[in-house]
């Protein structure tokens, strides 16, 4: 099943020095949870993705399938479906590999690592 790892201590970049605030991360994560319900995709959080300077941060993964990281999302309710949509293409391909045709405008720009998949 594809999954969407969410980084749940991700900050923004507009907030990433004030550590006052509360992590963006954790709205982002329930965001884009609230985004995949009825798209048959799991979503789970993880505290640190180790992308700081890169937050809020995303993993696409699959048994079998290319991985991949995306970052520098805002946080806001159009960024977890843009997030949703491309993993929802992620479930459809065989391999993972989204044709860039298929890209969802708001996740151009915000690939960080494509990973291979382990079990072939």
């Amino acid at each position: 099943m594809t999954t969407i790892t969410v980084c749940t201590t991700c900050r923004a970049e507009a907030n990433r020095e004030d550590k006052t605030l509360d992590p963006d991360g954790e709205a982002f994560f329930e965001r884009v949870q609230k985004a995949a319900q009825g798209h048959g995709i799991s979503v789970r959080g993880a505290a640190c993705l180790m992308g700081c300077k890169q937050g809020c941060n995303v993993a696409i993964s699959d048994h079998g399938k290319m991985s991949y990281v995306m970052g520098r999302f805002d946080g806001t309710e159009d960024a977890a479906a843009a997030v949703v949509e491309y993993a929802s293409h992620h479930r459809s391909q065989d391999t993972g590999i989204v044709p860039f045709r298929e890209w969802p405008t708001g996740v151009k720009g915000h690939f960080v690592a494509r990973i291979p998949p382990l079990d072939t």
